[in-house]
Protein backbone atom coordinates (compact mmCIF):
# COMPACT_ATOMS: atom_id res chain seq x y z
CA UNK A 1 0.00 0.00 0.00
CA UNK A 2 1.49 3.13 -1.21
CA UNK A 3 1.83 5.64 2.16
CA UNK A 4 -0.75 8.37 2.36
CA UNK A 5 0.19 11.62 0.91
CA UNK A 6 -1.41 13.10 4.14
CA UNK A 7 1.62 11.22 5.76
CA UNK A 8 3.96 12.57 3.67
CA UNK A 9 3.00 15.99 4.24
CA UNK A 10 3.06 15.00 7.85
CA UNK A 11 6.66 13.67 7.49
CA UNK A 12 7.93 16.59 5.45
CA UNK A 13 6.63 19.17 7.80
CA UNK A 14 8.46 17.24 11.06
CA UNK A 15 11.68 16.60 9.10
CA UNK A 16 11.41 20.64 8.74
CA UNK A 17 10.00 21.09 12.88
CA UNK A 18 13.64 20.24 13.76
CA UNK A 19 15.35 22.96 12.47
CA UNK A 20 12.67 25.84 13.77
CA UNK A 21 12.90 23.82 17.23
CA UNK A 22 16.74 24.05 17.67
CA UNK A 23 17.38 27.37 16.24
CA UNK A 24 14.79 28.95 18.64
CA UNK A 25 16.19 27.04 21.40
CA UNK A 26 13.21 24.64 22.04
CA UNK A 27 15.00 21.52 23.27
CA UNK A 28 12.82 20.87 25.12
CA UNK A 29 9.97 20.44 22.64
CA UNK A 30 12.18 17.41 20.97
CA UNK A 31 9.69 14.72 21.64
CA UNK A 32 7.53 16.70 19.16
CA UNK A 33 10.39 15.21 16.65
CA UNK A 34 12.28 12.34 18.15
CA UNK A 35 11.06 8.81 19.18
CA UNK A 36 12.50 8.88 23.63
CA UNK A 37 15.17 6.26 22.37
CA UNK A 38 16.29 8.48 19.46
CA UNK A 39 19.36 7.34 18.15
CA UNK A 40 21.52 10.52 16.86
CA UNK A 41 24.48 9.60 14.66
CA UNK A 42 26.88 11.60 14.72
CA UNK A 43 29.78 9.09 13.83
CA UNK A 44 30.83 11.18 10.43
CA UNK A 45 31.91 13.89 12.77
CA UNK A 46 33.90 11.73 15.06
CA UNK A 47 31.20 12.31 18.10
CA UNK A 48 29.60 8.13 17.44
CA UNK A 49 26.14 7.71 18.41
CA UNK A 50 23.65 9.98 20.83
CA UNK A 51 21.11 7.68 22.27
CA UNK A 52 17.29 9.26 23.75
CA UNK A 53 16.43 13.01 24.32
CA UNK A 54 18.12 13.58 27.32
CA UNK A 55 21.73 12.65 26.10
CA UNK A 56 20.42 14.38 22.47
CA UNK A 57 19.57 17.76 24.54
CA UNK A 58 22.64 17.38 26.59
CA UNK A 59 25.08 17.10 23.67
CA UNK A 60 23.47 20.41 22.06
CA UNK A 61 24.17 22.43 25.33
CA UNK A 62 27.50 21.26 25.53
CA UNK A 63 28.58 22.51 22.15
CA UNK A 64 26.74 25.39 22.90
CA UNK A 65 27.63 28.14 20.80
CA UNK A 66 29.28 25.99 18.33
CA UNK A 67 25.84 24.95 17.13
CA UNK A 68 24.92 26.57 13.87
CA UNK A 69 22.48 29.57 14.51
CA UNK A 70 20.34 28.05 11.48
CA UNK A 71 19.35 25.24 10.33
CA UNK A 72 17.69 24.83 6.69
CA UNK A 73 16.29 21.69 5.40
CA UNK A 74 15.65 21.13 1.34
CA UNK A 75 15.25 18.27 -1.15
CA UNK A 76 13.25 16.02 1.25
CA UNK A 77 12.74 12.44 -0.13
CA UNK A 78 10.04 9.99 1.61
CA UNK A 79 10.18 6.09 1.03
CA UNK A 80 7.46 3.66 2.69
CA UNK A 81 9.75 0.77 4.15
CA UNK A 82 7.22 -1.03 6.00
CA UNK A 83 3.75 0.08 7.38
CA UNK A 84 4.27 2.91 9.81
CA UNK A 85 7.82 3.31 8.86
CA UNK A 86 9.55 5.74 6.61
CA UNK A 87 12.91 6.31 5.58
CA UNK A 88 13.99 10.24 4.59
CA UNK A 89 16.68 11.67 3.10
CA UNK A 90 17.06 15.07 2.65
CA UNK A 91 20.11 17.86 2.66
CA UNK A 92 20.66 20.31 5.09
CA UNK A 93 22.15 23.47 5.80
CA UNK A 94 24.09 24.73 8.66
CA UNK A 95 24.49 28.45 8.89
CA UNK A 96 27.58 29.75 11.53
CA UNK A 97 27.04 32.57 13.66
CA UNK A 98 30.07 34.22 11.63
CA UNK A 99 28.28 33.35 8.45
CA UNK A 100 29.79 30.13 6.97
CA UNK A 101 27.82 27.15 6.49
CA UNK A 102 28.03 23.70 5.72
CA UNK A 103 26.12 20.95 4.20
CA UNK A 104 24.79 17.73 5.37
CA UNK A 105 22.75 14.78 4.43
CA UNK A 106 19.96 13.63 6.79
CA UNK A 107 19.84 9.88 6.75
CA UNK A 108 16.25 9.45 8.89
CA UNK A 109 14.06 6.31 9.86
CA UNK A 110 10.78 7.41 10.75
CA UNK A 111 8.17 5.86 12.43
CA UNK A 112 4.39 6.36 13.35
CA UNK A 113 3.86 6.51 17.22
CA UNK A 114 0.96 7.23 19.33
CA UNK A 115 1.98 10.79 19.26
CA UNK A 116 2.31 10.69 15.12
CA UNK A 117 5.24 10.48 12.85
CA UNK A 118 8.67 10.65 14.90
CA UNK A 119 12.05 10.01 14.41
CA UNK A 120 13.84 7.18 15.50
CA UNK A 121 16.84 7.07 14.23
CA UNK A 122 19.07 9.93 12.33
CA UNK A 123 22.31 9.79 10.54
CA UNK A 124 23.83 13.15 9.76
CA UNK A 125 26.65 12.86 7.13
CA UNK A 126 28.42 15.74 5.78
CA UNK A 127 29.11 16.34 2.18
CA UNK A 128 33.05 17.44 2.21
CA UNK A 129 33.52 17.13 -1.35
CA UNK A 130 31.57 17.99 -4.72
CA UNK A 131 30.02 14.75 -6.83
CA UNK A 132 31.03 12.74 -3.40
CA UNK A 133 34.40 12.11 -4.96
CA UNK A 134 33.83 11.23 -8.21
CA UNK A 135 36.53 12.85 -10.81
CA UNK A 136 38.20 13.26 -8.01
CA UNK A 137 41.27 11.40 -8.73
CA UNK A 138 42.18 8.01 -7.17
Amino acid sequence: MALALEDRLAVTELIALHGHLVDEGELDRADEVFTPDVVYDLSDFGQGEVVGLTALTRAALTLGAANPVAHHVTNVVVEEVAEGRVRVRSKGLGIMADGSCGSVTYEDVVVRTADGWRIGRRRVVARRVPLNGLGQGS
